[in-house]
C-alpha cells in the first residue's frame, strides 16, 4: 500500500560544537514542504542559501559527508540524516547558524529524540521509493558493497581493524519503525587516540573530545566505556543508513557492506540513483497491460507502454487500423476515431500507471471522477499511431489528478485534465 510523506508538527532544537571545525551552531528542525524533501538551510549566510540532502550536492571529504563547497558547504550530515530516516521522514527543513551541524554525544541519539519530540506525521503526499530489481556488486578502493532487492532497507555491514576490542565485526539491522531508534541511535564515532594529532594538522576533529566519541588507544577506550560490545561497527551502520538518505528516496534494498567508508558509500549511492534513473524509464508490452487492466477487446486501446516513471508519468501507444470495430458504424465513409475513445485510450494509460505501483492491485479497479478542459485539435484516422502522455499533477491516498495529451505524428490531437480513484472491486 502506498504510504504518505512524513515531516514532523513542531520545529525542535539542538545547539553543540561541530565535530571537525570546533564552531558551535544552534540547529533547528522545522516541518517541511510537501514533496520538497530534506533541506538544509544555512541561516548565518547572506540569503540563507538552501541545499537538498542529494547526492549531487555531495562533494569528496575526508571522514564525514559534506554537501556543497566553498564557505556555504554543510559538513558531517550523516547522523542527522541518519536520524531523519530512522524516522521515515521525508520532509524537513533543518536550519543551521553554522557549517556544521553539533557533535551532541557523537551519535544520532540526540536527534532521534529531538524529532521525536517534534512528533513525525503523514502530511500527503506519496512517498518516494528506491527499488532494488536486479542484485549487483559494487567496489570502491577497499570497501565492497553487495545490492540486492528487499522489501525494505536491510543492512549486513562488516568491519576489521586491528584493535583487540574492535577486531572483526558484523552486524545486521532491518530499518523498522522503532529499529533505529533501539539498535542504532546511541552508538558513537570512533576513533584512535595514534591518529588524533594528524587528523587536528589536517584541521579535522577541532572540537572532537572523549566525551564525543569514542576513543581507543593501544589497550582500550580513553576516559570512556562501549555502550555495546560491538558499539564500532553499530556506528558504520548508522553512518551508511545516513549516507543512503542522500538518495532522496527511501532505498528499499538488501545491502551487505564490507569496510564502508563515507567516500565510498556515497559512491554507492550515485550508481543505485544512476540505476534508478535508467530503470525509471521503460515500456511495457501488451501481455503485461492485460495483466494491469481488465479491459479486453474490443475497449482495450493500448498497446504497448513506451515511457514509464513510477508514480509520475506514462507514455503510451495505440494502433489505429481500419479493423477497429468502431470504424463500422463511425462515418463509415470517412472513417474517423470517436473523440471519446481517443478520451478512453488516455484515461486507461492513467490507469496502467496508477496500477504499476499498486500492491494487491488484482482487488482494485480505477474509476474516473471528473473530465475537464477536453479539446479536440484533429482527427484520428485509420493507419495512425496514436501517443498518449499522462502526467500526475497531484496524488493524495486514493485519488490521483492527471493532465494528458494525445499526438499523432507530434501533432496535438486531444488533450484533456482527469481525476480518478483507486477503489475495492
Amino acid at each position: 500500500m502506498t504510504q504518505s510523506r512524513r515531516t514532523i508538527s513542531r520545529e525542535v532544537s539542538l545547539d553543540g560544537v561541530g565535530l571537525h571545525l570546533g564552531q558551535r551552531c544552534h540547529l533547528i528542525f522545522r516541518p517541511g514542504r510537501l514533496g520538497e524533501g530534506i533541506v538544509f538551510v544555512r541561516s548565518d549566510r547572506p540569503g540563507h542559501p538552501r541545499c537538498r540532502a542529494l547526492v549531487d550536492s555531495a562533494v569528496e571529504s575526508e571522514r564525514r559527508t559534506q554537501l556543497g563547497d566553498g564557505p556555504e558547504a554543510i559538513h558531517t550530515v550523516e547522523h542527522v540524516l541518519a536520524a531523519v530516516a530512522g524516522h521515515r521522514i521525508d520532509d524537513l527543513t533543518i536550519l543551521l547558524d553554522g557549517p556544521e551541524p553539533p557533535i551532541m554525544d557523537g551519535s544520532a541519539g540526540p536527534f532521534t529524540r529531538a524529532l521525536s519530540e517534534a512528533e513525525p506525521v503523514s502530511h500527503g503526499g506519496k512517498t518516494d521509493l528506491l527499488r532494488i530489481r536486479e542484485p549487483f556488486v559494487f567496489e570502491f578502493g577497499e570497501s565492497r558493497y553487495e545490492v540486492a532487492p528487499a522489501d525494505n532497507l536491510r543492512l549486513d555491514v562488516q568491519i576489521d581493524f586491528a584493535h583487540p576490542l574492535i577486531g572483526s565485526q558484523h552486524f545486521r539491522f532491518d530499518l523498522t519503525d522503532d529499529s533505529f531508534a533501539r539498535e542504532l541511535a546511541d552508538a558513537r564515532t570512533f576513533g584512535f587516540a595514534s591518529e588524533a594529532e594528524a587528523l587536528r594538522a589536517r584541521n579535522m576533529i577541532k572540537g572532537g573530545s572523549t566525551q564525543n566519541a569514542v576513543v581507543f588507544d593501544s589497550v582500550g577506550v580513553v576516559d570512556n566505556e562501549l555502550r555495546w560490545p560491538d558499539e564500532p561497527v553499530r556506528h558504520k551502520t548508522l553512518d551508511c543508513v545516513g549516507d543512503l538518505m542522500l538518495a532522496g528516496a527511501r532505498v528499499h534494498a538488501h545491502i551487505t557492506a564490507c569496510r564502508p567508508s563515507h567516500r565510498a558509500t556515497i559512491a554507492l549511492v550515485r550508481e543505485l540513483v544512476r540505476r534508478a534513473r535508467a530503470e525509471a524509464i521503460r515500456q511495457i508490452d501488451i501481455q503485461q497491460i492485460m495483466e494491469l487492466l481488465p479491459h479486453r477487446y474490443p475497449m482495450l486501446l493500448v498497446d504497448r507502454v513506451l515511457e514509464y516513471e513510477e508514480g509520475k508519468r506514462i507514455v503510451g501507444l495505440k494502433n489505429v487500423t481500419f479493423n477497429e470495430q468502431f470504424f463500422q458504424g463511425h462515418f463509415p465513409g470517412l472513417p474517423v476515431m470517436p473523440g471519446v475513445l481517443i478520451v478512453e485510450a488516455m484515461a486507461q494509460a492513467g490507469g496502467i500507471l496508477l496500477f504499476m505501483g499498486l500492491s494487491k492491485r488484482e482487488q482494485k479497479v480505477v474509476l474516473f471522477t471528473t473530465l475537464d478542459g477536453v479539446k479536440f485539435r484533429r482527427s484520428v484516422r485509420p493507419g495512425d499511431q496514436l501517443i498518449m502522455e499522462l502526467k500526475v499533477l497531484h496524488m493524495r491516498g486514493p485519488y490521483v489528478h492527471m493532465h494528458g495529451v494525445a499526438k499523432v505524428d507530434g501533432k496535438l490531437a486531444c488533450e484533456a485534465t482527469m481525476a480518478a480513484t483507486l477503489r475495492n472491486k
